[in-house]
């Protein structure tokens, strides 16, 4: 599957978990980190575990791409889910206010995905 899609299906699937202000930003040409970053909210800390286990849940399910990573899940309050080219970030609302990823990564691209 092409990385740009599997970006938009993490970013679809965060959005059936009712994930806050998702966004897709294009790194290629601008990171060797990742291709893609999917950035999302959740209000409180069991969503932002559901928002994480379902994306997980669904990429086993439909792709053959492997989580490499998965850090921050005992406190929820910034989830990392590293599938090598594409980095998912979820945030504690307040969180991602502080960290504000947009801003540090204002130079990439942002994917219209809906």
């Amino acid at each position: 599957m092409e990385t740009e899609r599997l970006a938009e299906m993490i970013a679809e699937t965060a959005d059936d978990k009712k994930a806050l202000d998702i966004t897709i930003l294009n790194l290629q040409g601008i990171s060797i980190i990742a291709d893609y970053f999917v950035i999302c909210s959740g209000k409180t800390d069991i969503q932002v575990k559901a928002i994480a286990r379902g994306i997980n849940e669904k990429l086993a399910d439909v792709s053959e791409v492997e989580l490499q990573r998965k850090e921050g899940m005992d406190d929820a309050k910034w989830v990392l889910l590293d599938y090598a080219d594409i980095i998912v970030h979820i945030f504690h609302q307040q969180e991602r206010e502080f960290y504000d990823l947009e801003r540090l990564w204002g130079d990439a691209e942002r994917v219209d995905w809906q």
